[in-house]
């Protein structure tokens, strides 16, 4: 094995907390309390101090973006002479599971469709293009579920690509966590969208270059920005215990769901099997597939204690 070789760059820019607070400069803060109260999750409750300090700065800097694409879309369909409607602005967002993505996700939804350029913001979890559970079981990798191969991802990129080329009307499928499974016939319609946000846990994959040359696109070819959500290892452990603590005493409860039988685990039963879950499922796809890729995203927002972001790391430009 070669060593790997020492480099003294780093394609990235490191603000901490206060001065990317600073970034801000007067971009009003548009959430009420009870709006950052529908946007919180079962273990992540939004400040109204995390989304001036973290999303304010970002939000400004997407919009910068945004509108940047739209010109360059626009002079560029002028000078080829071509009628063609607005391209949507697409945003990747990845992360481990428990890191807080889909809260993240909500959140820059929210403040993005303020900016009267870009009102129509659509969001989109790519958990509905997981296989149904009956495929996972007739293939053995169930317990892979949320991995890299258990996704049916010649789907999501021919979506990417309608969503991409201004297609008037796109349909995506829609995932229920209560049922743990993709819902047929229920779809989700995205209709000439100004941005889509796509979240989830392996979009900055990369494939395999094929060995003749002929293009295969990775889901990341898609997106104009890159978010990846990180934190150190134990810290989204905590999260994700916590979670299926709050989850036994909610959503598993319901007869319907999935996980019912864990409703009846006592405490120091759900915390074990929490962890196993977490060690032998999810620390492994975040080790193998999701961390090796947090280098492949344009903008880095690293958290500590509480869900608070204490670094942004912005890939130089």
């Amino acid at each position: 094995m070669n060593p790997r070789p020492h480099v003294a760059f780093s394609p990235y820019v490191t603000y901490q907390r206060q001065e990317w607070a600073r970034l801000r400069d007067d971009t009003p803060m548009p959430l009420t309390e009870a709006e950052l109260d529908s946007l919180s999750s079962l273990t992540e409750r939004v400040s109204s101090e995390e989304v001036v300090d973290i999303y304010l700065p970002l939000s400004r800097l997407l919009n910068l973006y945004v509108e940047a694409a739209q010109a360059l879309h626009g002079s560029t369909a002028r000078f080829l002479r071509k009628s063609d409607g607005k391209m949507p602005f697409i945003i990747g967002l990845a992360g481990s599971v428990a890191v807080g993505k889909s809260t993240t996700a909500r959140v820059l939804k929210a403040l993005l469709s303020r900016w009267p350029s870009h009102p129509r913001v659509e969001l989109l979890p790519t958990d509905g293009f997981l296989f149904p559970n009956a495929m996972l079981e007739s293939r053995g990798i169930m317990q892979r579920k949320g991995f890299p191969e258990s996704y049916d991802l010649t789907r999501l990129l021919n979506f990417l690509a309608d969503v991409k080329s201004g297609k008037e009307r796109v349909e995506a499928p829609v995932y229920s966590h209560l049922v743990y499974d993709v819902l047929p016939d229920q779809p989700l319609v995205i209709e000439r969208p100004d941005i889509v946000i796509v979240e989830g846990l392996n979009v900055l994959q990369p494939a395999k270059l094929p060995k003749d040359g002929e293009a295969i696109p990775f889901v990341s070819d898609f997106f104009d920005f890159s978010v990846y959500i990180d934190a150190a290892d134990d810290l989204i452990e905590s999260w994700y215990v916590e979670r299926f603590l709050r989850l036994r005493q909610t959503a598993f409860r319901d007869p319907a769901s999935y996980f019912h039988r864990y409703a009846v685990l006592t405490e120091e039963e759900a915390i074990a099997t929490g962890l196993a879950l977490w060690r032998s499922i999810n620390l492994v796809n975040l080790r193998e597939n999701i961390l090796p890729t947090r280098q492949r995203a344009d903008l880095i927002l690293r958290k500590g204690d509480d869900h608070a972001v204490e670094t942004v790391a912005l890939r130089k430009l």
